[in-house]
């Protein structure tokens, strides 16, 4: 089990906004979801856990993301911790989209907070949302139901993907994933992310700012991140271009936020 570290988010953050959060609300989530019955619909049977994914905690929260805490309180959070206002930087995502995209996965979907804007974006195209958590999934798969949206809720792991053919999609993103992993899972998934694009098709990373990151050190200290140090001393255009993918760009998005876009040609 992960040791909580003592960050500024535990000591003075946490507090002050989980007295802003609507708790009626967050219960209303958690008495709705037949979690029982989500959790066993989605999790792959015999499924193991990466080690990175299960020993940590994120966020301060024990158990990481496999956790009822976890998935109720992500989205009521975030709105929070995501400058200047988190539609406008999701949104900074969405701007690079090229085209109209027919078949988009979501990688480390979790809630939807990526998935449902794009799918709202994007109502022509089959969206596919995928996470490690079932327990965010089922958050997930009510948010979409409220809003009327078919989205495709999938459990697995990024790092391989093998009930998707190759050039299974037009368009693969990822929002707030690669600073939760070590970089060495990092290529791994955008590894697999090439397989499973096809020819033409685009790669969209909305992710901390790295050079941000790196020049303030005490942003690293906020939350309990164990991979954001790694992530930040990282090159997401240079594991991109590893990869394999061409005409690869980062763009900044409000400072704190990157989007970094790919093509597999």
């Amino acid at each position: 089990m992960a040791i909580r570290q003592d960050t500024l988010w535990e000591q003075f953050l946490s507090p002050l906004i989980r007295g802003l959060l609507d708790k009626e609300q967050m219960i209303a989530v958690r008495d709705r979801i037949d979690w029982q019955d989500t959790i066993d619909r989605y999790q792959l049977p015999a499924f193991v856990y990466p080690e990175y994914y299960h020993t940590q905690n994120y966020h301060g929260i024990e158990g990481g993301y496999l956790t009822q805490t976890a998935a109720i309180t992500y989205d009521p959070i975030t709105q929070y911790v995501l400058p200047p206002y988190e539609p406008w930087v999701r949104q900074g995502l969405i701007n690079e989209v090229r085209s109209r995209p027919q078949r988009i996965l979501d990688l480390g979907c979790g809630t939807g907070s990526m998935t449902i804007p794009l799918k709202k974006a994007f109502p022509d195209a089959v969206v596919t949302g995928l996470d490690l958590s079932p327990y965010m999934l089922a958050v997930a798969e009510d948010r979409a139901r409220k809003a009327g949206l078919n989205i495709k809720w999938q459990h697995g792991t990024a790092t391989e993907l093998t009930q998707f053919e190759a050039g299974s999609f037009d368009t693969i993103t990822a929002a707030l994933l690669f600073h939760e992993t070590p970089p060495a899972i990092a290529q791994t998934i955008l590894t697999e992310s090439y397989r499973l694009l096809a020819p033409g098709g685009q790669i969209l990373i909305l992710d901390g700012n790295q050079g941000t990151l790196r020049s303030l050190d005490w942003l690293n200290n906020i939350f309990e991140e164990p991979y954001i140090q790694a992530y930040a001393a990282g090159n997401l255009d240079a594991w991109l271009g590893k990869a394999g993918f061409d005409d690869v760009r980062t763009k900044d998005v409000f400072w704190l936020n990157q989007v970094t876009v790919g093509f597999r040609l």
